[in-house]
C-alpha cells in the first residue's frame, strides 16, 4: 500500500509550523509530506520594513526550510493556482511556468494573503507593495535612487517630486514602513550636501479615523505624535483617488508630486481560495474550530486565508485576525489534527488568547502592548525586538538579526543600492502574481483533461 500523501500549500508562518510539527510527530513510513512554495524559506514578515530601511539584510529574515535536522519534506518550487477537492488534485505553476498536478489524500491550505487593492485608477501600475522580500529590497533601492537622482537633477520641480514619499495604510505595516523609511532618508540626506533636508517629505494616509486602532487610543496617539514630531505628515480619513507615475491625487483634492507611492492598505486572502468554489467569509475560507473544511474529507485551512473561529473571544461569529502569532499556533494545532485524522482519532478546536501587539518605529521609538500592558519608548522597543527575536525559528536567524541590529546601531548605514533601478521598473502588480490563478471551471477542465490523457 502507498503511504498517505499530505500536501501543505504555503510556507508562511502557518504552513511552516505545520510542516515542522508533521516532521517531528509522524513516523518515517507513516505518510509522505509535500510543501508547495515558490521559495524554500519562511519570511519573517513583521521585520520586512527593517529590510526596506537597511537595518536588516534580506537573508536575516528569510529562514531556510532545509535546516531542520528532521527535514524530509519534498518541496515543489511553485505556487498552487487551483485545487480540485473532488478529484483531490492541486494544480501548481512551478517557477519555470510549468503546470503540474499534485494528488493528495490530505491537504492543508495555508496560502496566506495578498495585498488588498481597490479599483483606483493607476494603483497597481504605479504603487509599490510591502508584502514580499523582493518588494522590500526593491523599495530600499528605489528610495535611495530618488536621493541620488534628486541630488543630480538641475530641475527644481523634479527634485521636489523625487523627495516626496507617500505611504497609504495606517495599520502596522504602513506605520512601520513610513517610520523606518523616514529614518533612512533622514540619515542618508546627510551624505547629500546639495539636497535641502527640508525638501524631504513623508506622507502617511489612511481612510480610518485613527492610526493603528488595535493599540487603543493612548498608544495610537503616542505613535502619531512620534511620527509627527519627525516631520511625517499624517492624514486620516483620507485615501487616494488616482495614482500616476509622477503624482498622486488624494481624495481630499490634494495633488502630491511624487515618484514613490507605497500601498499597505490591508490584505485579503490568497486568490487560491476563490478557486475552490466554497463558502467564504470576507474572502476567507469558512472552516470549523478544528480548521477542517465542512463537508470535505481531509481538507484543512488556516492562517490569513481561513476564517478560523476565535473561541478565546467568546463572541459569536468572531474569527481570528490575520496575525503571525495566530498563524504559528494554528500551524502546530492543524498538524495535530491532521495526524489525529490520519490515525483515526478525534480533532480538537483551536483556542488562543491574543498576547498583544508590538510596533517598532525605528531607532529608540516604539509602542507596544504585550499582555495588555502599555509601553512606550525604550521599554516598548525592548519588548518589540525581544518578541521578534524570540519568534525567529532558527538560532542562525537569531544571530544574524542580533548582529544586524548591533552593527546598524554602532556603524549606521552605507546607503548602497544593489542595482534594481538599472532594470525595468517593477510595481505592486509585478510581485504578487495575482493574475496567475485559475477559475473553478478552469481547474475542473484542466484536471479532467489530464485524467483523460492518462
Amino acid at each position: 500500500m502507498t503511504r498517505p500523501r499530505i500536501l501543505v500549500v504555503g510556507a508562511g508562518f502557518a504552513g511552516v509550523e505545520c510542516v515542522r510539527r508533521l516532521e517531528r510527530k509522524l513516523g518515517a513510513d507513516e505518510a509522505d509530506v509535500t510543501l508547495v512554495t515558490p521559495f524554500a524559506y519562511q519570511l519573517y514578515l513583521p521585520l520586512l520594513p527593517q529590510v526596506a530601511s537597511g537595518v536588516l539584510t534580506p537573508q536575516s529574515i528569510a529562514v531556510s526550510l532545509r535546516r531542520s535536522k528532521k527535514y524530509r519534506t519534498r518541496i515543489i518550487p511553485g505556487g498552487a493556482i487551483g485545487v480540485d477537492l473532488k478529484a483531490k488534485v492541486c494544480v501548481i505553476r512551478t517557477i519555470t511556468d510549468e503546470i503540474v498536478d499534485e494528488p493528495f489524500d490530505y491537504i492543508v491550505l495555508a496560502p496566506g494573503s495578498v495585498t488588498r487593492t481597490f479599483d483606483i485608477p493607476g494603483l497597481t501600475d504605479n504603487a509599490f507593495g510591502m508584502k514580499t522580500l523582493a518588494e522590500a529590497a526593491y523599495i530600499r533601492d528605489h528610495v535611495i535612487a530618488q536621493l541620488d537622482l534628486a541630488d543630480a537633477s538641475h530641475d527644481e520641480a523634479e527634485r521636489a517630486a523625487r523627495l516626496q514619499f507617500v505611504v497609504v495604510g495606517g495599520g502596522y505595516a504602513g506605520t512601520e514602513t513610513a517610520a523606518c523609511l523616514q529614518k533612512l532618508t533622514h540619515a542618508a540626506v546627510k551624505r547629500y550636501p546639495r539636497i535641502d533636508p527640508a525638501l524631504i517629505k513623508w506622507h502617511l494616509i489612511d481612510i480610518a479615523p485613527k492610526l493603528m486602532p488595535e493599540l487603543g487610543d493612548k498608544l495610537g496617539r503616542t505613535a502619531q505624535d512620534i511620527l509627527t514630531k519627525r516631520g511625517i505628515d499624517i492624514s486620516l480619513g483620507t485615501s487616494i483617488a488616482k495614482a500616476g507615475p509622477e503624482e498622486v491625487t488624494f481624495t481630499d483634492g490634494r495633488v502630491i508630486p511624487t515618484r514613490t507611492l507605497i500601498w499597505t492598505a490591508g490584505v485579503v486572502a490568497s486568490p487560491l481560495i476563490s478557486t475552490l468554489g466554497a463558502e467564504t467569509l470576507r474572502g476567507r475560507l469558512v472552516v470549523g474550530a478544528d480548521m477542517k473544511m465542512p463537508g470535505q474529507d481531509g481538507v484543512f485551512a488556516l492562517g490569513d486565508s481561513a476564517a478560523v473561529p476565535d473561541q478565546a473571544k467568546g463572541e459569536e461569529g468572531a474569527i481570528c485576525p490575520p496575525t503571525a502569532q495566530h498563524a504559528m499556533r494554528q500551524g502546530k494545532h492543524v498538524a495535530d489534527n491532521v495526524i489525529a485524522t490520519l490515525r483515526g482519532g478525534t480533532t480538537t478546536p483551536y483556542t488562543h488568547k491574543d498576547l498583544g501587539l508590538v510596533v517598532d518605529l525605528g531607532g529608540t521609538d516604539a509602542v507596544s502592548k504585550p499582555l495588555g500592558i502599555e509601553l512606550r519608548g525604550l521599554p516598548a522597543q525592548f519588548a518589540a525586538r525581544g518578541y521578534h527575536w524570540a519568534a525567529l525559528r532558527t538560532n542562525v536567524a537569531k544571530v544574524r538579526v542580533a548582529t544586524n541590529w548591533t552593527l546598524n546601531a554602532l556603524a549606521g548605514d552605507d546607503f548602497v543600492r544593489t542595482g534594481f533601478q538599472a532594470r525595468r521598473a517593477a510595481k505592486l502588480k509585478d510581485f504578487e502574481y495575482t493574475n496567475a490563478y485559475l477559475t473553478p471551471d478552469q481547474v475542473r477542465a484542466h484536471v479532467d483533461g489530464t485524467e483523460r490523457q492518462e
